[in-house]
Formats: C-alpha cells, structure tokens, sequence
C-alpha cells in the first residue's frame, strides 16, 4: 500500500479558499472560522513547503507560480472528495437488512407493495423474516422490525408507526344480500378471542351471542374461512384491503372499532443513520400515507394482544 504524505486537509482547505476567493476575509466567510485562523493555514502549509504560495497586490492575494500549481491540485482534488461525497449520500443502498416483521402484516401489506420498493430502490436488498412470536421479532436481533406496539416509550429505540389496528367484519359478498346477524355465524381468532364481545358492543350490535361460533388458529384463517362463506370474521382493516377490492370478502357494517395498537416499524437508535436502513422508512412512510418524523421509542406488545 503506497502511504502518501500529505498536507493538512485544514490548511489546504484553507489556501484554497483564499486562493479561490483572492481574499483571507471572503475565504475565512465560506469556512465558517475567522481570518487569523486562514491566515495561520496558509502560514502553516507555506512553511511545511518551504516556499511562498501568495504574494499581497493591490487587488488582493496573488499566487506564486509554486501557488499556481498548488492551487490547481488542491481544487481538482478537494472537486473530486465533494463529488465523491454527493456520489455516496445518493448512492442506492447495497448492504443486505435484516427486517423482522409479523407475519400477518408481510404477506398481507408488505409483500403487495414489494414491487414498488424495487423499483424505487433496485440495489436494496432485505433478508425478510417473518413470525408471530414477539420474542421472535426483537429489535437488536435484526436491522429493524415491524411489530405491534402500544405507542409508550421504550429507551433505545426509534419507531415509525405504519399503520393502525382497526377492526372490522367481513364475510364472503354473497351473504350480503340476506345478512343476518343472529344468524351468521361469528369466526373467531383464539390470538384474540375478546374481539367479538368488543366490536358488537362498540357497534351497537345486538342479538349474537358473542363467544358462539368456529375458532382458528389466527386471523388470516378465520379470513379465509369468512371469504369461502363459513361466517362472518374481524380483519384489520389496514391489511383486507387488497381482500376488498378484489371482491374477495365485503363488509356487511361500516363500524371500525379502533385499537391502542400500530404495526410499527422498529429500530435501535444506533442505526439511524444507516443508508439502507434511511431509504427503507423512507419508503415504508410513503406506503403508509405518514411523512411525519419518526417518533422516540415505543413499547413492544404481544401479537396483536387480546387488550387492544
């Protein structure tokens, strides 16, 4: 490895400038320091050099011939580190993240919108892993997750919340026509098994009994049960809407109970300067109609709690 001796960068930052601007005042302005301190740069790097870089005329500085050539060395390669500099802040990410997120959550509002990610970003790429198990999805294992929280602060984390937890019924668009509460049968998640009591009594809805009915292992399934007829079943709204629009499952009420709880993107603080990491929430922001700065922290809860 070829080792170069070099100047100080100050004191050629320093020359330049006043080089540039034929002037100690105009140079120390751009720099941000006081004339005294250009004017101690270029003492400085004349004496390292053994040579004179400015002679003082009526106009101003002037350079030697010694200065001359300094100068034109200094300004191409202070050019070149600038450009270098621009060329990485906007540089598309290569490194690989690890993104953690619930499963739920990926196959229903990530993986939809997977393409879009991209195109905006081709040199992106994410190791997805995906679970149900909070414990699973814990913040200093990956890059970043996307997981449930409740919004209280947790130190040592940086959140941006995506999207709320709103709950709503839907069915397969066949019964919508002779839709009957009492005697549709009510689909059930045993991750949540408080969610009917909750919504009928939030809506107004009278005359089911709450806790009858099939019980699945998980929202998604008592979802495929409800688009294949089998009843009527809560879905996220945030995550059905690929569902809806397809005619898959309809709505047979308009209520949505809201929830305490957001699929929330998570990190710790360290990595918020990560490039990769920078155009992903980027990215995710965008997708969820939030620009807002990110907020300080959030609380992990469990996979979309009984109590949200």
């Amino acid at each position: 490895m070829t080792y170069r001796r070099l100047p100080s960068l100050v004191a050629l930052r320093s020359f330049e400038a006043a080089a540039r601007h034929a002037s100690v005042t105009r140079a120390a302005g751009e720099l941000a320091v006081t004339p005294g301190a250009v004017s101690r740069g270029v003492r400085a790097l004349e004496e390292e050099l053994g040579t004179a870089l400015f002679t003082r005329a009526p106009a101003g500085l002037a350079l030697t011939p010694a200065g001359e050539a300094l100068f034109a060395a200094a300004r191409d390669g202070l050019d070149r580190i600038a450009a270098g500099l621009v060329a990485m802040r906007h540089a598309a990410p290569a490194r690989r993240l690890r993104l953690g997120a619930y499963t739920l959550f990926a196959s229903r509002w990530l993986i939809p919108r997977w393409s879009r990610l991209r195109q905006r970003h081709p040199a992106l790429e994410i190791d997805l892993q995906t679970g149900a198990d909070p414990l699973e999805l814990l913040p200093g294992a990956f890059d970043a997750v996307i997981a449930v929280t409740d919004g209280r602060p947790r130190p040592g984390l940086v959140s941006l919340p995506l999207v709320p937890i709103e709950m709503m019924p839907v069915c397969a668009p066949s019964r919508l026509p002779q839709f009957d509460w009492r005697r549709t049968p009510l689909l059930h998640s045993r991750q949540r098994p408080d969610d009917w009591p909750r919504y009928l009594a939030a809506a107004g809805i009278e005359g089911p009994d709450p806790t009858a009915g099939p019980r699945f292992e998980s929202i998604a399934l008592s979802l495929d049960a409800a688009a294949e007829g089998l009843g009527v079943a809560l879905a996220i709204h945030a995550l059905v809407g690929q569902d809806l629009a397809t005619g898959r499952v309809a709505s047979p009420h308009p209520f949505r109970r809201p929830t305490s709880r957001h699929f929330t993107l998570l990190h710790r603080t360290e990595r918020e300067h990560d490039p990769a990491l920078r155009a992903l929430k980027t990215w995710l922001a965008e997708e969820a109609g939030s620009a807002g700065p990110p907020g300080e922290g959030a609380a992990l809860s469990g996979p979309l709690p009984p109590g949200a």
